[in-house]
């Protein structure tokens, strides 16, 4: 009698819809360093991240896995950017870097709700 070991699941990513939240917090503060006010968070921001899960659950596996990849990719970067604009200290911040990393940011975000369309 041979022993098999149950088959394995890939874990699930982290919820997209949470992912996008949190790098919204990240493109306000990234803003707030630019020297511009944070835009508040819209009314819908619940209601977007919502749909965005959903809409992720509905995709096509590679939709799911493009959208996790670049999810990633843009969360890494953006961490790092934000870690170096708050090393950069408070004295003189680097608002023009700072900028600059809000219009990438938001570049992405926008990216990867197309891909969900």
């Amino acid at each position: 009698m041979t022993h098999q070991a149950p088959p394995s699941f890939p874990a699930a990513g982290p919820d997209p819809g949470r992912q996008v939240a949190q790098l919204r917090e990240a493109l306000r503060l990234i803003e707030r360093i630019a020297g511009r006010p944070g835009a508040p968070l819209p009314d819908g921001a619940l209601d977007e991240a919502a749909r965005i899960s959903a809409a992720c659950a509905c995709a096509l596996p590679v939709v799911q896995r493009r959208f996790e990849a670049l999810a990633a990719e843009t969360s890494v970067w953006a961490a790092a950017g934000v870690e170096a604009l708050l090393a950069a200290g408070e004295a003189k911040p680097p608002r023009a870097a700072a900028a600059r990393l809000a219009a990438q940011l938001d570049a992405a975000l926008i990216r990867m709700a197309a891909l969900l369309r």
